[in-house]
């Protein structure tokens, strides 16, 4: 696991020097503390080509496999192709049999060197042979291109800005940073639609001309040409009729084989345990393969109805493994500075916190963690998805007469301060039954719908903001899974825009900030593939997902935790921002320095910290997302 940065230029005086490589790759040193390397080879003109682009690639290393042959860059026998590379490919031994039998001499025994040789057999195709998580940046010195890849399902970032004769690229937007004439130049439309998912959308970032690759892609930079390409694009509107044990057979063989394959490091290795179904069967299923102890790691709070490491420890207890607890409390959001520096841009997903902290904690004990992380989006886990399917049976009814109805049961339903209740669920509910199911579900997930994101913004704001649609992102990955119903809809829509943009983000940087390397063997793309095409029915029964998985696996594990109610992995926001957290909230969002930025106006946002203070409403969310947004410029754009 590691970070990597770098550039290709095709103009002499759009190059990068090795002062400005090495600080891009020193900006990434937390997420490879082990190690470091560059490559650089400068403009040229020579025969046979008019001319030959200068190429920049840095590495920092976290070492995991082959810690002594693994150092990178890493080049073929000839040093006509380099590559940097982020990530595990967990398949890579069975790659490697397959290269040796094809004649390739491999000089390590890492994953590194099985992805230069794959690529010169098969070029781009490659990548289509990789099972892992990776950011990719190869550099081909015979066809004078630049590869960018990132993986299917977005586990490991890649940022990239194209300009004119010149691309650059990095792990992190702060290593772009490091090159003197990249501009910080805010995109109205991002901020939009981070105040709508709580995460900026690939491919965009906060800065205009800074992009992220969307997952299952690669991008070529050749003779000034930027092209990007799909490699992986699952349907996701196809459904396989099976029976049930067919479908419970191949789950548990790709299951099995996903966390074997994750449990190979030259380094110690753990695992998150939460007490919910998807890690602790991570965890029951590594302990299997183990002849020692798996170490495990929980976090909570010192609130009940946000805590539950009682169902972590009893998971641990049922499995023998050795565990350990952290608790996070209202003074950790001290280290809110930090998340902001690490994340780049501004990310308001809450629960960034407890994975900061449970990431250092656990590397402490161990450099890999497997996390249960997927699962809900696989399995249809996630609680709002019994709304998708409550839902569906309002869409019987005539469009009016739904809005109508909608109307008065929202009207009926008196307003709750809680943030967990399920009076506010209800409520929230009630108030998108009239609209079409793709509008319903934003309207049930965002953080400021569109009326109040236009009262919250400034008039010369409102004059910047493009006339693209925030909301698209979102409409189009539902549109994907056109003709399923809607518990599938809503998380096949999940899996390809909530995990990749909020989950895998908030674990990458999270976990390497500290040096951490973080496995989700629910996310080998096999088994993606094979929950994506499972009926509903098989995953969803009664109100409650992942029916398949503890068909299959529930043997292993307490009979409780089956029946738990799903807490979620929530920061008890409501509770802070009416004490601990309130001075902090008025300081800082209401001081002339926020004011004076025009984009907010200053009564709208004293109104939510009112509103929420007297209980009158739960605007916890939308308060972090502007303390998160505030504290981000005051670090990044002054």
């Amino acid at each position: 696991m590691c970070g990597i940065t770098g550039g290709i230029w095709t103009n002499p005086e759009r190059a990068i020097d090795r002062a400005v490589l090495q600080r891009m790759t020193d900006a990434l040193q937390h997420r490879g503390p082990d190690d470091k390397g560059v490559y650089f080879s400068e403009f040229e003109t020579r025969p046979p080509y008019e001319s030959v682009p200068g190429v920049a690639l840095g590495h920092r290393r976290l070492s995991i496999i082959d810690i002594e042959g693994g150092r990178q860059p890493m080049a073929n026998e000839d040093q006509t192709v380099w590559i940097v590379f982020n990530g595990e490919i967990y398949n890579f031994a069975a790659l490697r049999h397959r290269l040796e039998g094809a004649g390739h001499q491999l000089r390590t025994a890492c994953d590194t060197e099985v992805i230069v040789h794959l690529y010169e057999d098969m070029g781009v195709d490659a990548f289509q042979h990789l099972n892992g998580m990776f950011a990719i940046a190869i550099w081909d010195a015979t066809k004078r291109r630049l590869i960018l890849a990132r993986d299917r399902l977005g586990q490991k970032p890649l940022i990239y800005r194209v300009e004119r004769d010149r691309l650059l690229f990095a792990s992190e937007l702060k290593s772009l940073l490091e090159v003197p004439d990249v501009p910080r130049v805010l995109d109205p439309g991002a901020v939009d639609e981070y105040l709508t998912y709580q995460y900026i959308p690939h491919p965009n970032t906060i800065f205009q001309g800074i992009r992220k690759l969307p997952p299952g892609h690669y991008a070529e930079f050749q003779e000034g040409k930027f092209d990007v390409v799909d490699y992986w694009s699952p349907a996701l509107n196809r459904e396989v009729r099976q029976t049930s044990e067919e479908y419970v057979e191949q789950l548990r063989e790709l299951l099995l084989s996903s966390v074997e394959l994750r449990m190979r490091s030259d380094v110690p290795l753990g695992a998150f345990l939460s007490g919910g179904i998807d890690s602790s069967l991570i965890v029951a299923i590594m302990q299997q393969q183990c002849t020692s102890k798996v170490k495990t790691f929980s976090i909570g709070f010192p609130i009940p109805e946000y805590d539950e490491t009682h169902y972590a420890r009893q998971v641990a207890e049922h499995l023998g493994t050795d565990h350990y607890e952290y608790s996070v409390t209202p003074d950790s959001v001290e280290v809110l500075p930090q998340l902001v520096w690490h994340f780049d841009e501004p990310f308001a997903d809450s629960s960034a916190i407890p994975t900061w902290y449970l990431s250092q904690w656990t590397r402490q004990h161990v450099t890999v963690a497997l996390s249960g992380d997927g699962g809900d989006e696989l399995f249809a886990g996630y609680p709002r998805y019994r709304a998708a399917r409550w839902g569906q049976f309002f869409d019987a009814l005539p469009r009016p007469v739904r809005a109508a109805l909608a109307a008065r049961i929202w009207q009926s339903i008196p307003a709750s301060a809680r943030q967990k209740s399920y009076t506010r669920r209800f409520k929230r509910f009630a108030s998108a039954i009239g609209s079409l199911p793709a509008q319903r579900y934003l309207e049930w997930i965002e953080i400021f719908r569109e009326t109040q994101r236009a009262e919250l913004y400034t008039n010369e704001f409102l004059e910047h903001l493009p006339a693209s649609d925030p909301t698209r992102f979102l409409r189009l990955a539902w549109s994907r899974a056109e003709g399923r119903d809607a518990v599938a809809s809503a998380s096949l829509a999940d899996l390809v825009t909530y995990l990749p943009c909020d989950l895998m983000t908030k674990v990458d940087v999270a976990s390497m900030s500290h040096g951490l390397e973080c496995r989700q063997p629910f996310l080998d793309y096999r088994l993606a593939e094979l929950a994506i095409r499972m009926p509903t029915r098989l995953k969803y029964h009664g109100g409650r997902g992942k029916r398949i998985l503890w068909q299959a696996f529930g043997h292993l594990l307490p009979p409780e935790i089956g029946s738990r109610p799903k807490m979620g992995f929530g920061v008890p926001l409501d509770h802070w921002f009416r004490n601990e957290l309130r001075p902090m909230a008025h300081d800082v969002l209401l001081d002339q320095a926020s004011k004076s930025r025009g984009l907010f106006q200053p009564k709208v946002v004293q109104r939510l910290i009112e509103q929420h203070a007297t209980g009158m409403f739960d605007h916890s969310y939308r308060l972090w997302a502007l303390l998160v947004f505030e504290l981000w410029m005051r670090r990044w754009c002054g």
